[in-house]
């Protein structure tokens, strides 16, 4: 199932937001389960994002990551509210070194989304802001590797989704794991488009409902490979799924002039 952001009331009790029916994929509970906290500038592109509906006393928590000095990736389906605080430059999540609230006139969603399955990515477009060793951009893939699957790569997960506790992450929590073919990726779900990849579950380590969003990032020649978008439906024992960014590669550069070449 379709992860969602989770939903943070303002009086701090945590809920969690139902996600569109699929087979055998995660009913959102919302944690990186079995994460490691990360070292303080370990994911300086990582950004906590805390969206906002006009006249409600709650808001959904996400993530994205920072692809430009005024561009961030993130998943499309966190982008259905009014507007955003981006909390930039710490490990923790909602109380950033500085944040940009923005609104949804400067969100764009992929003309898939919705419509075709494999297309859960969008843009935000934000102030500038100045990188430094707590805020930074992470390249995407080039466009000679569009056709690259990455199976086999490791990568590095990282977000702020609730913990097995209940509660949401205060500190951010990553995990290691290895992209597969969706092939393998289908025994789980029965179907994963093109344009999706997935993670192999392993030792319990899974992306889950808060973390939606956030980055995937290869460990070798870091690159941002992937969206966070979907897992199963405990979050422990199936793949972890995300929007493959290297399909969208056109579609990054159209909406917001950034491109590798």
């Amino acid at each position: 199932m379709k992860l969602s952001c989770a939903i943070l009331l303002v009086a701090s009790a945590l809920a969690f937001a139902s996600g569109s029916p699929a087979s055998n994929r995660t009913e959102p509970s919302g944690r990186i389960v079995n994460g490691y906290s990360a070292p303080e500038g370990k994911a300086p592109y990582i950004v906590g994002l805390f969206l906002k509906t006009d006249g409600s006393n709650s808001g959904a928590v996400g993530a994205g990551t920072i692809i430009a000095s005024n561009w961030i990736l993130t998943a499309a389906h966190c982008l259905t509210t009014d507007s955003v605080d981006i909390n930039y430059g710490s490990n923790w999540g909602w109380n950033g070194l500085y944040k940009h609230n923005v609104r949804r006139d400067n969100f764009i969603l992929h003309p898939g989304f919705g419509n075709s399955a494999g297309h859960d990515i969008g843009l935000i477009r934000t102030p500038a802001v100045d990188f430094t060793n707590l805020v930074n951009k992470i390249p995407l893939p080039s466009f000679n590797q569009q056709g690259e699957r990455f199976e086999g790569w490791w990568c590095v997960a990282c977000g702020w989704g609730g913990m097995d506790n209940g509660n949401l992450a205060d500190w951010l929590q990553c995990i290691d794991v290895q992209i597969i073919g969706n092939n393998e990726c289908a025994q789980s779900y029965g179907s994963v488009a093109s344009t999706d990849m997935c993670t192999r579950q392993s030792d319990g380590r899974s992306v889950c409902g808060g973390d939606s969003g956030g980055p995937l990032v290869t460990q070798d020649d870091p690159k941002l490979v992937g969206v966070i978008t979907f897992a199963s439906v405990s979050c422990k024992n199936g793949p972890s799924g995300y929007t493959r960014v290297s399909d969208h590669l056109e579609w990054i550069r159209d909406n917001s002039g950034v491109a590798y070449y």
